[in-house]
């Protein structure tokens, strides 16, 4: 069950993921404004340090392999 103050937080916290401006932690590129939905969906997200990063379709695909080893394991 929702009560005012949870529905009232939940906006606020998919508000400020999509303001988050993207830059490819490899390459340094940006999406262009109109294409800021579609990179979402398409850059590879990760995690360093507990901060966020993002990582261009280009660099992804060149560095598979690093970011593949970097896999505990269990995942094969």
């Amino acid at each position: 069950m929702n009560t005012s103050t949870e529905a009232a937080s939940e906006p606020a916290t998919n508000a400020a993921a999509s303001d988050e401006s993207l830059v490819c932690s490899g390459c340094g590129t940006t999406p262009r404004p109109e294409d800021q939905s579609a990179a979402r969906l398409t850059w590879s997200r990760g995690s360093d340090a507990g901060r966020t990063t993002w990582t261009c379709e280009r660099c992804s695909r060149e560095n598979l392999r690093s970011i593949e080893s970097k896999l505990d394991p269990v995942w094969w």
